[in-house]
């Protein structure tokens, strides 16, 4: 596997545009399009929150039942949830503009959409938007770009992520980007992923190892314990690496999965990263559990503490959060035979033995916890079994971005 420059138009076929439609009323970029030249096999995976906005309910009748997609319409500024009935009339109006200036079935126009809840969108600004953005697709890098950067709202950079890997002699790529600072805990799956590939793929082998990939890569991921009404990851595959059609069990499967979950942990890790004020990406790994949900259950419950995030934002190393976070986990360990090490680029530490302090060097901690990344290690001595969850430090920043986010 070879990691690539570029994003959603690294695949054979896939084109993208990303422009300033006017939705919010300031020069940012706010709509983006992606479109395949040949139909895509369709996955996804969405959240499971019971509120959620009109365009997950479209897409996932489009990615269950329709059988092919072709073109994703990406508005950033307005959510498009918690808006009734004119909210679904939104997302039919989106794909009719799209069938209309991309020659394709509205059934295979996919919509996205990210921002504030409770807002309508502005139609004739939207339909006008898909109008110029199918005018400026292309299949540049730049183009990728662009619509990296459309997507946001308050990211703080654009995230993309390419690999090209060989399969029975044929190159095969995937490409990705992903919006997401805030509101983040997903549980499928505020969130958005979107993947081309130009892989042959059956479309239940790819909806499998999506939904498992999902699991282990931004289902372990938090930036403050919400729960978006949009998260939304579609992964779609068009074909044009003519390779042979990959179906599940077989070595081609295992190989076009190690370069998916490539891209989609990447993108998790950079999600988390950016969280709203955060300093640093904070990875937390459980090793040598007994089982694998046990494992998730105390990586996650570390990751998502409060106490424990404002620790490492003030480069502290207070252990006793992290045993903290792993008693009212609800999984179960045996506290005093833990290990926890602290880790990063300044080195490695044992803080804990077997549930207790060690002699480490306060000095010593605050270097490891001043670094970017930083890894907390809990080894519960169970088993042989590992997770690892990805999260960010709690700031005053995330209080100040989320106090005033509507205006």
């Amino acid at each position: 596997m070879n990691i690539v420059n570029g994003g959603v138009t690294a695949a054979k076929g896939f084109k993208a545009a990303g422009m300033n439609a006017g939705i919010k009323n300031n020069t940012k970029k706010d709509m983006a399009m992606i479109f395949s030249e040949r139909p895509c096999v369709t996955a996804g995976t969405f959240t499971t929150n019971k509120v959620f906005a009109a365009p997950v309910k479209w897409d996932r009748n489009i990615v269950y039942n329709s059988e092919y997609s072709q073109a994703v319409v990406i508005n950033s500024g307005i959510a498009n949830a918690c808006t009734g009935e004119e909210g679904d009339e939104a997302c039919m109006r989106e794909a009719k503009a799209a069938s209309a200036a991309l020659s394709i079935p509205e059934s295979a126009v996919l919509v996205a959409s990210t921002g504030v809840i409770g807002m309508q969108l502005p139609m004739d600004t939207i339909v006008s938007g898909i109008s110029s953005l199918s005018g400026m697709l292309s299949g540049t890098t730049e183009a990728g770009t662009e619509a990296a950067e459309a997507i946001m709202t308050t990211d703080t950079r654009a995230k993309q992520v390419a690999v090209t890997v060989e399969i029975k002699g044929k190159k095969v790529t995937v490409g990705g980007m992903c919006k997401g600072a805030g509101m983040i805990h997903p549980n499928m799956a505020t969130m958005l992923c979107f993947i081309t590939t130009d892989a042959c793929i059956d479309k239940g082998a790819l909806q499998k190892m999506t939904s498992a990939i999902v699991d282990d890569s931004f289902n372990m991921i938090s930036v403050d314990g919400d729960t978006s009404t949009n998260d939304t990851v579609l992964v779609m595959a068009n074909g044009m690496a003519d390779n042979e059609c990959i179906m599940e069990n077989t070595p081609e499967y295992d190989e076009f999965y190690g370069a998916l979950s490539y891209v989609l942990t990447e993108l998790s890790k950079m999600i988390a990263g950016d969280g709203e004020g955060c300093t640093c990406l904070f990875e937390v790994k459980v090793v040598n559990a007994k089982e694998r949900q046990q494992a998730r259950t105390l990586a996650k419950s570390i990751v998502t503490s409060s106490l424990t995030k404002a620790a490492i934002f003030g480069h502290d190393a207070n252990w006793g959060r992290i045993l903290c976070a792993m008693g009212y986990s609800g999984a179960d360990f045996e506290p005093e035979k833990v290990d926890i090490y602290f880790e990063s680029s300044a080195g490695k530490l044992k803080i804990v033995e077997n549930g207790k302090a060690t002699d480490y060097s306060e000095d010593k901690a605050t270097e490891i916890l001043s670094q970017n990344p930083v890894t907390a290690v809990a080894d519960i001595k169970q088993g042989d079994v590992n997770a690892t969850a990805w999260g960010c430090d709690l700031t005053f920043d995330y209080v100040k971005i989320n106090a005033d986010y509507r205006s």
